[in-house]
């Protein structure tokens, strides 16, 4: 059953992108009992007025998750639609009685959609879409801004391999992607020259402060991912687990050849070691969080 959409504010182009805002503000956010209520009236009884309601008090994190997207070339108005479908498709799924409020279940279907969108949208580059290359797309950017790598152009040789080892990608990747991305976009840029009212990047970036929902909403979803992976870890004996933290769970990762000299076995063990424990993780990961999300 569809859910009821023709009263949704209307997002068309980043001309309206302040107006819209403004509009999705004046949605009440919904204590845990009213949504839970709300919820089951949707799943159980089809009452699209309830599915309405849990659609609009979320418009305000689908348009916060989308900020977090900004620097990829494409329209807001266009990321912040893709956002509010995955939302959609959310609350259409969403069972209450699993114990989580919507806005964590709900963050996942919203990244992905967005996320899906921004790949589509840059396969006019020729790019892969494994795992792997997901991974470098998305968090390019966020490892330069924490390296000081702000400059325009091509990074630095050391730059480069900071990154790969961050990321476990090879060298030439990181500088393939960096160069298909083109650098980041300035915060001072304006949104639109059409946008009323102006405004540069750095207007959106956060309001004040964290409404609580979102507080609340981000808390648990990191709780959740880290729980995930300590319960995909268990999966993996002791030097698997050894190994795999050192390379991929510490913010100053340690190298092969000081893995090898402790476990006294070549940097290639190692490395074979390292690919089959995070193919391991991964795969219970992605398991578990299947099942999660139903």
């Amino acid at each position: 059953m569809a859910i009821k959409t023709g009263n949704l504010p209307a997002l068309s182009g980043d001309n309206g992108l302040q107006r819209y805002m403004a509009e999705i503000r004046q949605f009440p956010m919904l204590q845990p009992d009213e949504e839970y209520q709300l919820a089951r009236d949707w799943r159980e009884h089809g009452n699209r007025e309830a599915a309405h309601k849990l659609v609009t008090s979320h418009l305000r994190l689908v348009a916060k998750i989308a900020m977090g997207y900004r620097g990829y070339g494409l329209p807001i108005s266009e990321v912040i639609s893709e956002g509010n479908v995955g939302l959609m498709q959310a609350v259409k799924r969403f069972e209450p009685e699993r114990g989580f409020r919507l806005a964590t279940y709900a963050m996942w279907w919203i990244k992905a959609s967005i996320q899906e969108y921004i790949l589509r949208s840059w396969s006019l580059v020729k790019m892969g879409t494994t795992a792997s290359q997901k991974k470098l797309f998305f968090n390019l950017r966020k490892i330069k801004g924490q390296i000081q790598a702000l400059e325009e152009g091509d990074l630095r040789p050391d730059q480069v391999t900071e990154i790969a080892t961050r990321l476990g990608v090879p060298e030439e990747d990181v500088i393939s992607m960096n160069r298909r991305l083109g650098g980041d976009s300035s915060l001072n840029a304006p949104l639109s020259r059409d946008t009323d009212g102006g405004g540069e990047w750095q207007d959106w970036l956060v309001d004040e402060e964290d409404t609580p929902d979102v507080a609340y909403e981000q808390s648990e979803e990191h709780e959740m991912r880290s729980k995930l992976l300590h319960q995909a870890m268990n999966g993996l004996n002791e030097r698997e687990r050894r190994i795999f933290e050192a390379r991929r769970m510490s913010d100053d990762p340690m190298t092969l050849e000081d893995l090898s000299q402790e476990f006294n076995v070549s940097r290639e063990r190692i490395r074979q070691i390292e690919v089959k424990a995070y193919e391991k993780v991964e795969k219970a990961v992605r398991k578990a969080s299947a099942e999660l999300l139903g």
